[in-house]
């Protein structure tokens, strides 16, 4: 019995210090490879396609403001005043499953950053309380800036294309730093279904949210950022 309570206790330790070790890391270091990279790569194998991966790692200063404002205000409007969770929207969309709604996503641009860097896809309770660990983990580690600069560097944003400057460069024929509001804006209306909405060729069903989108660019903070002005 004491054997079994050493072993497990050595476990706990050494995931506490593994995992803050990997977030402090990744605080600097680039995220250049997530583990959502490598499953797709393995499901374009297992389709008999060859292996696409379009990713090039950019810093925050080297990214349009307009990337930034686009994604809170399709994703996480109050990504500035959370602490990594919004639960009035998690209350709201378990209100909407239980009424029968359509189901919808809750997830703060902090828990979307913390699954892509950390953690696996899928929908179990233990995805999910890793998921809320590692999201307290880089809010207190990270702050806002870093976050979403991982954010826009590791999100898919297309079949085999991930972050901001490879979709730029793959959709738009420009680098994140040049991306304009309509740009960015039809970029954030493709995050919910990047596989299925393509930003390059979007449906009358993007232009609308996309138009949507650059109205709540205007409203919502501003990112804290010294940039140049805005590219319309």
């Amino acid at each position: 019995m004491n054997t079994l309570l050493c072993w497990l206790r050595n476990l706990i330790i050494f995931f506490f210090v593994s995992t803050v070790t990997a977030v402090l890391v990744f605080k600097y270091v680039p995220v250049y490879l997530t583990p959502l990279m490598l499953v797709r790569c393995c499901e374009q194998v297992a389709d008999g396609e060859w292996p696409t991966l379009k990713h090039r790692w950019v810093a925050l200063e080297q990214i349009s403001h307009n990337a930034p404002q686009a994604v809170m205000a399709s994703e996480d409007q109050l990504f500035l005043q959370h602490d990594g969770f919004d639960f009035k929207q998690i209350h709201q969309a378990r209100l909407d499953a239980l009424n029968g709604k359509r189901e919808r996503g809750a997830s703060t641009i902090s828990q979307q950053t913390a699954k892509n860097v950390f953690l696996w896809q899928g929908h179990s309770w233990l995805r999910k309380g890793l998921e809320a660990y590692f999201t307290v983990l880089i809010e207190k580690i990270w702050g806002k800036e870093r976050i979403m600069e991982v954010y826009l560097n590791s999100v898919e944003m297309g079949k085999g294309i991930y972050g901001v400057e490879a979709v730029a460069q793959n959709h738009f024929d420009t680098s994140a730093q040049e991306l304009t509001k309509k740009q960015a804006a039809l970029i954030a209306a493709s995050l919910p279904n990047p596989l299925k909405r393509n930003s390059a060729e979007p449906s009358a069903h993007m232009m609308k949210r996309s138009r949507q989108i650059i109205k709540d660019m205007a409203i919502i903070d501003q990112f804290p950022r010294v940039d140049e002005p805005a590219t319309e």
